[in-house]
């Protein structure tokens, strides 16, 4: 059985390990990433890098290496790429999956403004704070960048490259982040204001937290719609049972 695991995330490599630690006889897996990250931590298995060309490729992909099972692993706002697996999926007629982290809900004490785009954040951000604490990654900072009269921490994997907003600092990390860390970080930088994707997951929360104990206001980029009709799971392991029902080795648990 030729497994297709369409990753990049913390669910993705969690999902691989666990099937890397099984040693299911007879089951091969494939992860694909993006590309998009210059140094991406790799899961463990086969792992290919680059696009598909589409829908089309993808499918094509699917019949060419004989894929049993696809399980899109992708970050929730890859949103073409899971719309692409969906249509893919059907035409070469190969069971999807979605694995999905859950998005992140407010708690009492949040003072969120939520937003369908990164260019309606920044039209909220003047009315909100100066000195902004941007999280949604390099790609996109072209929405901010007529904001000149603020001044942005910019935290990414890799470098964002122009446009971007003309006052900036740029911290190169990668989380887990903890809620110490998101404490002094808000702290030191005087941040009045955070922009963030609903990316779901623990890895980024401690932001949410911080921002919360210090009073200061989260405007939160809403997810984009997902494809309708493809079966969504929330864990690794409900992804392992999914797939232990198309073969025979033990689901986790």
């Amino acid at each position: 059985m030729h497994l297709l695991i369409l990753g990049g995330t913390t669910e993705a490599r969690r999902l691989a390990e666990l099937l890397a630690a099984d040693h299911v006889p007879g089951l091969r897996v494939t992860n694909s990433l993006a590309g998009r990250v210059a140094a991406p931590r790799l899961p463990p298995g086969e792992v290919r890098v680059g696009g598909f060309g589409g829908a089309d490729g993808l499918a094509a992909w699917l019949r060419e290496h004989e894929v049993d099972a696809l399980i899109d692993a992708t970050h929730p706002f890859a949103g073409r790429i899971s719309f692409n697996a969906a249509r893919a999926a059907a035409t070469a007629h190969v069971p999807l999956l979605a694995l999905r982290r859950p998005g992140w809900v407010p708690v009492a004490g949040d003072d969120w403004r939520e937003a369908d785009s990164l260019e309606e954040a920044a039209q909220l951000l003047p009315g909100l704070g100066r000195r902004v604490f941007l999280t949604t990654g390099r790609m996109g900072l072209a929405a901010f960048a007529d904001l000149t009269d603020l001044w942005f921490l910019v935290r990414s994997v890799d470098a964002p490259e122009p446009p971007h907003p003309p006052r900036m600092e740029v911290l190169l990390d990668r989380g887990p982040f903890t809620l110490d860390g998101e404490r002094e970080l808000l702290r030191r930088h005087r941040v009045d204001v955070v922009v963030t994707k609903d990316s779901g997951g623990a890895a980024t929360a401690p932001k949410l937290t911080a921002a919360r104990e210090a009073g200061v206001p989260v405007v939160v980029v809403r997810r984009p719609p997902a494809p309708a009709g493809v079966r969504v799971v929330a864990e690794p392991e409900q992804a392992l049972a999914w797939l232990a029902t198309r073969m025979s080795f033990p689901s986790a648990g």
